[in-house]
């Protein structure tokens, strides 16, 4: 069964390779889905996978890479979906 999360990530998260790592340990935990910036600074990213494997990637954002500051991370989680993303993209 899938899993689908969205994720939308305020503070220092644009300009710091947020993007590019996110989308890089997506990746690594096998999920599929794509990050992008948004004008407003935050960053909004969708990945699907399992239930665990989201989690993990949830607890990753609330982190984000080294030079990051999260202040907050807004979650929307839909369960049992049917897939709509191959592999993990950078938006604009």
């Amino acid at each position: 069964m899938t899993h689908r999360l969205r994720v939308l990530v305020s503070g220092r998260v644009q300009g710091v390779g947020y993007r590019w790592s996110a989308a890089e340990q997506a990746r690594r935990l096998g999920l599929n889905g794509w990050v992008c910036n948004l004008p407003d600074g935050r960053v909004e990213a969708e990945f699907e996978g399992a239930e665990d494997l989201l989690s993990s990637m949830r607890d990753w954002c609330a982190a984000g890479p080294r030079l990051a500051r999260v202040d907050r991370v807004a979650e929307t989680w839909e369960h049992g979906v049917e897939p709509r993303h191959t592999g993990v993209t950078i938006r604009g």
